[in-house]
């Protein structure tokens, strides 16, 4: 299975925020935005897979900015890294100035996918070879990001968490 660039993975999504997708302060609601990052992660983990995936987890969301009614929000999604079955999804959601047209990062996400055969069951999938540094940079916070939740979980022992001591000490 040949390795993959997280471009290869790239889904972009752009929409434009609608009132009946906005809260009492005529703000997108928040839900409305995860359903939008879960499908561009989606259709991401599907792009560097090439198989059925289904959402792990939510492991990090910031709602740093609010959306508002009339906004076109951009929803920019890419494999950071891939492990056996499971792949870490980073999103970026940009706001555009309706004047000048200038983007605004509004807020950002962490989704794990997992591909899956027809029966459901966990398949391998392809490695992930960064070339940006900021997909470098995403790719090695992946690990460490993985060993705190399966240590928060119970899942792993915090002395095997090598990468994660590795920030301690």
């Amino acid at each position: 299975m040949s390795p993959k660039h997280p471009s290869e993975s790239l889904t972009i999504l752009t929409d434009l925020v609608l009132p009946s997708e906005t809260n009492p302060l005529n703000n997108l609601f928040g839900g409305e935005l995860l359903a939008r990052m879960d499908r561009a992660a989606s259709i991401a983990a599907r792009r560097h897979s090439r198989r059925i995936t289904v959402t792990a987890s939510v492991n990090h969301v910031a709602f740093n900015r609010a959306i508002a009614l009339g906004s076109v929000v951009t929803v920019e999604a890419k494999v950071s890294r891939s492990f056996k079955s499971s792949m870490e999804i980073y999103i970026d959601v940009w706001i555009e100035d309706r004047e000048t047209g200038n983007r605004t990062k509004a807020n950002e996400a962490i989704y794990t996918f997992v591909a899956v055969n027809d029966q459901g069951i966990p398949v391998e999938v392809p490695a992930v070879i960064p070339e940006t540094d900021l997909e470098k940079q995403r790719y090695e916070g992946a690990l460490r990001r993985k060993q705190l939740s399966l240590v928060l979980a119970g899942k792993m022992d915090p002395n095997d968490a090598f990468e994660l001591k590795a920030l301690f000490f």
